[in-house]
């Protein structure tokens, strides 16, 4: 009977002293690259003078989409869209800006948007680009670095049909593009930047 007694006090006294188990929760972190939201940026250089004098500015609003899971930046933009409000252009020169909604944006066929698609094969880049109801698909230069994805390409806006709306720009700011020689000029070259970070 005494034995019964260690061996239940015993027992009690395991059971008292065993931990209790915890059940792990496990949170699965997302893998491979993710775009950072609002990171995506648009600038672009146009041109003027005879001298080819640069002018500058950037679209504030860019919508990207359709993108994919991926360890690398092509993996993650194959076949991803983007759009532009031609609303959101900026210069830093609200005169400019509104001249260059009236009468260079104006004059083209339905740019409300600017839009197009990325995609990537044998290790290059091409933009499907829509401008003034002209689709063409451009191969564009592209870098990866500090976790930042560039594409650059030179426009000819001539390609688009685009020549009425760079010889209206012309028009409307005329003596602002003069040159020393006092001759006026409105390059169809248009400079593209775009680009997205990563984590």
């Amino acid at each position: 009977m005494k034995k019964i007694a260690v061996l239940a006090l015993a027992t009690l006294f395991l059971v008292s002293c065993k931990k209790e188990e915890k059940t792990a929760v496990v949170v699965e972190e997302p893998t491979g690259l993710q775009i950072i939201s609002d990171s995506t940026q648009v600038n672009w250089t146009a041109y003027k003078t005879t001298d080819k004098v640069g002018v500058n500015g950037k679209f504030n609003q860019i919508e990207l989409k359709n993108t994919q899971s991926g360890d690398t930046p092509e993996a993650v933009l194959e076949g991803a869209s983007f759009s532009i409000p031609v609303s959101s252009l900026f210069t830093n020169d609200s005169d400019r800006d509104s001249k260059l909604k009236q009468f260079f944006f104006g004059v083209l066929k339905n740019t409300e948007m600017i839009g197009g698609t990325f995609n990537f094969r044998d290790g290059k880049c091409f933009m499907t680009l829509t401008l003034n109801d002209v689709t063409k698909q451009l191969e564009v230069a592209h870098t990866f670095s500090n976790n930042k994805f560039t594409v650059n390409h030179t426009l000819n806006l001539e390609d688009f049909g685009a020549l009425d709306a760079v010889e209206s720009i012309n028009k409307a700011c005329f003596d602002l593009h003069k040159g020393p020689d006092g001759v006026s000029k409105t390059w169809s070259e248009v400079a593209i930047s775009g680009s997205v970070l990563f984590k």
